[in-house]
This record gives structure tokens, sequence and C-alpha cells, in this order.
């Protein structure tokens, strides 16, 4: 098998097309061809994915993202708490509530984004980001 393709290596370093009766018989005229405009990057196993909240009801695609497992969700809660902080307090409830059954990590960041991983994953805290984290427990 070796020589095979020290056989086509030489081919194409000199330059030369390979002819068909250079190829063994077990090679005939079977191939593969390849479509190379329907070739697609695998899918990761995890995925990180922004979601907005705009009312209360825009949770479930999170909640629902959150609860397949492999999804790291990061929510943009500035609409909602521009309208309406009652109803922010109950989307974070609720956020919180799914990531303790689905025992995950949630935790904000800056004034408008929430992160929320499931259980494979943690975010990493450091003594200034306490602050903030009671910030979300008191919503």
């Amino acid at each position: 098998m070796s020589a095979f393709f020290d056989k086509i290596k030489d081919k194409i370093i000199n330059g030369m097309a390979m002819e068909d009766e250079s190829l063994p018989e077990e090679y005939g005229e079977d191939y593969l061809e390849i479509d190379t405009e329907k070739i697609t990057r695998p899918k990761s196993k995890v995925l990180v994915k922004p979601f907005v909240i705009k009312e209360f009801e825009d949770i479930k695609p999170t909640l629902d993202a959150l609860r397949e497992g492999y999804t790291i969700a990061l929510v943009n809660i500035r609409p909602l708490k521009d309208k309406d902080i009652v109803e922010l307090k109950r989307a974070v409830n609720k956020l919180k509530k799914t990531c303790d059954a689905i025992n995950g990590d949630i935790a904000g960041f800056g004034e408008d984004w929430i992160v929320v991983t499931p259980s494979f994953a943690q975010i990493h805290r450091n003594p200034a980001e306490e602050s903030v984290r009671e910030t979300i427990d008191k919503l």
C-alpha cells in the first residue's frame, strides 16, 4: 500500500498525470465524488446562545434551552428592566429556580446581562463580583 502512495506522490511531484492503467485493479473505476458545497462544520457539544427578554413570556425559550442541558444562556434583561421591574423580578426568579433544578449556575455581569450555565459549567467569581450576585439575589 505504501508503494502505491509513493507512486502517486512521485507523479504529482513530477507534474505527470496519472494514467488509469497505473492503478491496481482493486481501485478500478469505483470512486467517491465529494460535494464541497455541502460540507458543514460539525456541531459543537456546547452552545453559547444570547437571549433578549422584552416581556416575561420571552423567558420560555431560554428555559427550554437550559433544560436541554447543552446551552449556556447570555440573557439581556435591559428591555424588561426599562419596562417593568416587577416582571423582571419574576423572570429572574424563574431563571434562578430553573438553574437550581438543573444544578446550574447563574450570575449577573454588568447591569443588563445575566449568564446561566448548565450543571457541567461553573461561573468564576472574584470578591468584587460577589456584590453583583447579591444584586441579582435581591431581585
